[in-house]
Order: C-alpha cells, then sequence, then structure tokens
C-alpha cells in the first residue's frame, strides 16, 4: 500500500483544524517506518498578514511545526485504526534544527519523517522538509502518546 491520503482522510487521524492543521496531503506510508507529506504554501495563510508583510516568510517553528504533525501521523497510522478523541501525540522535543533556506508563498514544502526509535509511547523522528528538492530545514522530532481526560 502506498499510504497516499487526502486532507479527509488525515482530518480523521489529527486533531488539528484550520489555521493550524499544516498537512495537505500524504503521499506515502510505511509502517512503523516513515511518512512523507505536502504542505502547500499559499499567501492567503493568515500568518502572511504579520510575517512579513513586505516579504512574507513561512515560519520556521512553523515548519518544525508541520513536521510534528507528520510524525503524530506516522504513529496513528502505525497503531492501525482511527485514534480515540481521548489519544493525542504531543511534541517533546526538537533536536539539531537547521534551517537552510526561506519557504515563501507559492512554494510546496515536501515533509519526510523516518522514526529511529520508539520506547514506552515516546517515539524519535529524524525530519526532512524540502522544496524543489532542496532542504529548507532538518531536526530530530520526539513525540509522545498522551491520553487526556474528556
Amino acid at each position: 500500500m502506498d499510504g497516499s491520503e487526502d486532507i479527509r482522510e488525515i482530518l480523521k487521524y489529527l486533531p488539528h483544524r484550520y489555521p493550524f492543521l499544516l498537512i495537505d496531503r500524504v503521499l506515502s506510508f510505511k509502517e512503523g517506518e516513515s511518512l512523507t507529506a505536502i504542505k502547500n504554501v499559499t499567501f492567503n495563510e493568515p500568518i502572511f498578514t504579520g510575517h512579513f508583510p513586505q516579504a512574507p516568510i513561512f515560519p520556521g517553528v512553523l515548519i518544525l511545526e508541520a513536521m510534528a504533525q507528520c510524525c503524530a501521523m506516522h504513529a496513528f497510522k502505525t497503531l492501525g485504526g482511527y485514534p480515540s478523541e481521548e489519544t493525542l501525540y504531543l511534541l517533546v522535543g526538537i533536536d539539531k534544527a537547521r534551517f537552510k533556506q526561506q519557504v515563501v508563498p507559492g512554494d510546496q514544502m515536501q515533509l519526510e519523517v523516518i522514526r529511529t526509535k520508539i520506547r514506552r509511547g515516546i517515539s524519535k523522528y529524524d525530519a526532512i522538509a524540502t522544496v524543489d528538492g532542496n532542504t529548507v530545514c532538518q531536526s530530530e522530532i520526539v513525540i509522545a502518546k498522551n491520553e487526556i481526560e474528556l
């Protein structure tokens, strides 16, 4: 299975909603191993009214958040079935984050996460974001499974 999924399927796995859902499509998924997704960056996003009006740049922290959402998507899909409303994967660590070039409206980021370690509900991933084959950001992302009370 190639794991390709559109936004309707993504919404079943992630609790994020507009304007904070930062994955538009899953391109591939390998259970327990990796996930690749895309984020279409458009000028219509609310962040560009303030970052920066004269030279719109997609914020680095949102690139990292998009990578973290890919990690959560991978973790949920690896569990099999859809998650309950009480289950979340929370971002608990970002290590070795490096930004190589700016992301601007019109760019399509490809986000790839590869799980390198899992232990007691905590997963570590190598993550990379590219635009047109050029690296824009790379980082290690750590997420943890968390059950919340509703």
